[in-house]
């Protein structure tokens, strides 16, 4: 293999899934992490419907929902008897071909990942540690040790910094780790046992101010139970056994505890960095953003930087976009972090606070409004959409523009399945495509033959329309399967090119006349003098 142009520092799923799509787009990598090996426990569960979309460009959906447990549904408990169900199939079916929320063990996840990577050349070196780096302007130089303790000097074009909460890269660069940290303690254990909750799908008991939710690790006995503790327990968190929780999850959820497999205390933060790239290095994951474990979103938001950073580098380092095409990673992301920084500390806040008015909403208000409420269709189809991150787009982002239907520039690409066709399936191939749902004119033909941009036309079916697409409309679609920008006359004089990863050139040279900028598009083409 050449020498690798990027660096990735960390080996979980946002280091190894950064290392797929590059090498999958012909960068050469080389990816290290400091432990000796997968760990055989972990926190993350929850693989969500983005996520497994996104996924599809590397064939690995399958993978996942060959050994996930497909959860189906969400359940409300309070004073130790069942108050309310959301089922995900019935919200998310026809919106997304993974309409559940699939639980699959970190690190049963990672060791899949890794064993892709492996059959695409490319080993992860364990007991590879991070001690420095320099960013020389064309190259960064690092400063490594290895399992034998000796030193060596390795010199990449960029480093990714997927290292996790601690992160040897922000703390290198001296980036701010702006947030706070919960009082709370956490804990996490893998139980066997049998009771109500042992059905397949979750479970939360609403009636404390300390969180309990349990997730199925198999189709019956096997469950993975997480709550927090936030007593003078709190205080020696060390001390912490699952006797010392237990007994919540006994009354409240009506649990028989046969074995605990695993059982771990740990403190969560709730912080995004300041930026998420300096120079030549990039935050990326928990290394840029951590938060309270609500809504599952953590893993899988580390997993969406990985692939919006990855394409970008591959353009740059092919020749095909400028470098500034790199700043709109920051652009993109850290707006979306901060948001679900947010949004699941206000959450955590609420449903963990002991004050008489949040205890009065758990024990009365919710378990009496939810039934009703999910009986509206659009309170589960909101509250799916926001958990499986479907509803996370780039919209006030520098890549973004037009609109037609439902349907805006920085949007996720609507999934819709007419005659056994899928959209989605030309969105295997990492790269630019345009979609017409109706008919294509005859210049936005020629126009993309000339780029050498994959057209894929469907034939307008009332289903399209029911999706947010317009007839006849063009969408551009980017190599992240974000849609880049819409033009609702399907006309490509009027509309594009995109940033600089595409030349617009004259139809009767061979040298281009304008270089599109990366945050930038051109809405009308220039004429020649």
């Amino acid at each position: 293999m050449s020498q690798p142009q990027v660096l990735i520092a960390g080996a979980g799923p946002t280091g190894l899934v950064s290392a797929l799509w590059l090498t999958a787009q012909g960068v050469n990598v080389r990816i290290i992490d400091k432990s000796e090996a997968c760990v055989s426990t972990s926190r993350a569960l929850a693989v969500h419907a983005r996520t497994l979309e996104l996924y599809r460009q590397m064939g690995l959906p399958e993978a996942v929902i060959q050994h996930a447990v497909k959860s189906t549904a969400m359940n409300i408990w309070t004073d130790s008897a069942h108050a309310a169900r959301i089922a995900f199939e019935a919200v998310g079916k026809g919106r997304t071909p993974y309409p559940y929320v699939y639980i699959y063990p970190q690190y049963e996840h990672e060791r899949m990942l890794e064993e892709r990577l492996k059959a695409l050349g490319v080993l992860v070196e364990r007991r590879v540690e991070l001690l420095s780096f320099s960013d020389h302007d064309s190259h960064v130089e690092a400063r490594l040790r290895g399992p034998d303790g000796q030193e060596e000097s390795f010199e990449a074009s960029y480093i990714l910094g997927c290292d996790g909460g601690g992160s040897a890269v922000r703390h290198t660069l001296d980036i701010g780790f702006s947030g706070g940290t919960y009082p709370q303690v956490f804990f996490v254990a893998d139980i066997e046992g049998t009771g109500p909750t042992f059905n397949g799908e979750a479970h939360t008991d609403l009636n404390e101010s300390d969180m309990l939710i349990s997730f199925p690790l198999s189709e019956d006995r096997h469950a993975r139970l997480a709550g927090t503790v936030s007593d003078e327990r709190a205080d020696r968190p060390e001390q912490l056994t699952f006797a010392d929780v237990s007994h919540r999850a006994i009354d409240a959820l009506k649990i028989n505890v046969e074995k605990v497999n695993w059982f771990s205390t740990y403190r969560v933060h709730h912080r995004v960095a300041d930026h998420f790239r300096k120079g030549r290095a990039f935050l990326v994951g928990d290394a840029a953003h951590i938060h309270s474990p609500t809504g599952g979103q953590g893993m899988n938001t580390g997993i969406g930087d990985a692939i919006n950073l990855a394409w970008k580098i591959a353009a740059v380092l092919q020749g095909r976009a400028d470098e500034s095409l790199l700043d709109t990673y920051e652009a993109e992301r850290r707006p979306f972090a901060q948001i679900l920084v947010e949004t699941t500390d206000t959450a955590f806040t609420h449903a963990t606070s002991s004050t008489w008015s949040a205890t009065f909403v758990r024990k009365w208000v919710l378990p009496y409004l939810l039934p009703v409420a999910i009986r509206i269709p659009v309170v589960p189809k909101f509250i799916f959409s926001r958990v499986s991150q479907m509803l996370l787009n780039y919209r006030q982002g520098p890549l973004a523009q037009g609109v037609a239907g439902w349907v805006y520039g920085g949007d996720r690409l609507p999934w819709a399945v007419v005659n056994g066709v899928d959209n989605f399936t030309s969105l295997n191939e990492m790269t630019w495509q345009v979609h017409v749902y109706g008919t294509a004119n005859d210049e936005l033909v020629e126009w993309c033959r000339g780029k050498q941009i994959p057209l894929h036309v469907f034939a307008w079916a009332n289903e399209y329309h029911d999706a947010g697409f317009v007839c006849d409309a063009a969408y551009l679609i980017r190599p992240d399967t974000y849609v880049a920008m819409v033009e609702p006359s399907g006309v490509a004089e009027l509309c594009w090119l995109q940033l600089c990863t595409i030349e617009l050139y004259n139809d009767n040279e061979s040298t281009p006349l304008k270089t599109i900028n990366s945050c930038n598009y051109v809405q009308t083409r220039p004429t020649t003098e």
